[in-house]
């Protein structure tokens, strides 16, 4: 199932196109439903892919994820009083599955016109400063330098758009960890198994350290 893509100056992001594409059929239509829900309900939001998940950032603060499993999909909102709103309306069902419980067609989740109201009220901190913890990007934080390519992870890159394509949306930390890991291989041959390793994950949306952070 082909996803939506960028309308206007709506930021839909190549890696998560392809994480939903890549997605079991069933969930295909629930991942798209979700990201046509938030981009309309908060314009401007942007995307990335955080722990090999979707994730949705408004003024670099974490606005809610999405993700699909085997069996089902789940969405969660962040921000404690969207949290509370979500209990007291019996919605939240808590857990590791989001705001929403596991979710195995659009017809689990709540109407277009709850969904956008909830999504909403989970913008409304971020947009007007009182939120602006819980995994935002430091406003004054010295950003570093971005990384330097080796040579052999370039070489790679440019025989594999898809791995191009999602290493280029991939955050400055991430595209560092990988130049830093070929980079520091002492032998030729490390080196290449470490390239050969590097543009399969990078292909697939995986960060470098992907199987030791949390889902």
């Amino acid at each position: 199932m082909a996803t939506k893509k960028a309308v206007g100056n709506e930021p839909f992001s190549p890696a998560v196109d392809v994480y939903i594409n890549k997605a079991a059929p069933f969930a295909q239509p629930i991942l798209t439903h979700i990201r046509e829900v938030v981009h309309k309900a908060v314009p401007g939001v942007e995307e990335t892919i955080k722990w090999s998940h979707p994730f949705f950032l408004l003024n670099g603060v974490i606005l809610g994820n999405m993700a699909a499993f085997k069996a089902h999909c789940s969405f969660g909102l962040w921000g404690t009083e969207i949290t509370k709103e979500l209990r007291a309306d019996g919605v939240a069902e808590g857990g590791s599955m989001g705001s929403f419980g596991k979710i195995t067609s659009v017809k689990d989740l709540p109407s277009k016109k709850e969904l956008t109201a909830y999504i909403v009220a989970a913008a409304k901190p971020v947009a007007d400063g009182t939120r602006t913890t819980a995994w935002s990007r430091p406003k004054q934080k010295v950003a570093k330098p971005e990384a330097v390519v080796p040579e052999a992870l370039a070489i790679a890159l440019k025989k594999n758009k898809t791995a191009t394509k999602q290493f280029e949306a991939m955050s400055p930390s991430c595209r560092r960890e990988y130049c830093d890991w070929i980079a520091d291989a002492k032998r030729d041959e490390t080196r290449d198994k470490r390239v050969v390793q590097a543009i399969e994950w990078i292909a697939e949306g995986k960060s470098r350290n992907w199987k030791y952070e949390s889902c």
